[in-house]
């Protein structure tokens, strides 16, 4: 599994980078509608499960690779239902929200839990689970109803778990160049 993981790095970095791109322009256009905020969700929603449901794909067999999966289409399907009904009111956008970090926090903590005994640092999958989760009990707990107070709060969750997604990628990245040094892996099965 680590071999695996290793090999595909790359596939977390780019759903951080999908995450922290979401952050900033959340951040630099405060003003934004809902309609355009539920356009915009919808379409990161989207590409972050369309990313995690190939890397899901393209993994080894096992629980993880089923609750990545779970993950992204989770994802594919809040991304759809936010763009068909642009709509949608700033409450339930908020709970549709708060529903999606919770779950896929929970299953972040699951995976890396599942992995401790292949990786080493799983504590990033960890926290980056845990921010999810702590996100989503925040917005049930505490319904703001302005758009921008809502459009911050986004952008701040996606900017912590797309910089959590990124170190563990780069983690990764390192753990697998470690082991070709240490002949775990030979060059030929990068790819």
């Amino acid at each position: 599994m680590l071999d695996l993981m290793t090999r595909h790095w790359w596939a977390l970095a780019l759903r951080g980078a999908f995450a922290i791109l979401f952050g900033i322009v959340a951040w630099a256009w405060p003003g934004i509608t809902v309609w355009a905020l539920v356009l915009l969700f919808g379409a990161y929603a989207m590409a972050d499960g369309l990313i995690a449901v190939t890397h899901a794909i393209r993994g080894a067999a096992g629980a993880p690779r089923g609750l990545l999966l779970l993950v992204g289409v989770a994802g594919i399907a809040l991304g759809i239902a936010a763009l068909v009904w642009p709509g949608i009111t700033a409450f339930a956008l908020l709970m549709l929200i708060a529903a999606w970090a919770v779950a896929t926090g929970i299953l972040e903590i699951v995976v890396a839990i599942a992995m401790h005994k292949e990786l080493r640092g799983e504590w990033v999958y960890v926290l980056t689970g845990a921010v999810s989760v702590l996100f989503g009990i925040l917005l049930f707990s505490w319904p703001v109803s302005g758009a921008i107070a809502i459009v911050w709060l986004i952008g701040l969750l996606a900017i912590l778990t797309g910089a959590a997604m990124l170190g563990a990628a780069f983690r990764l990245r390192r753990l697998g160049r470690q082991a070709e040094r240490q002949g775990r892996t030979s060059p030929a099965a990068r790819y």
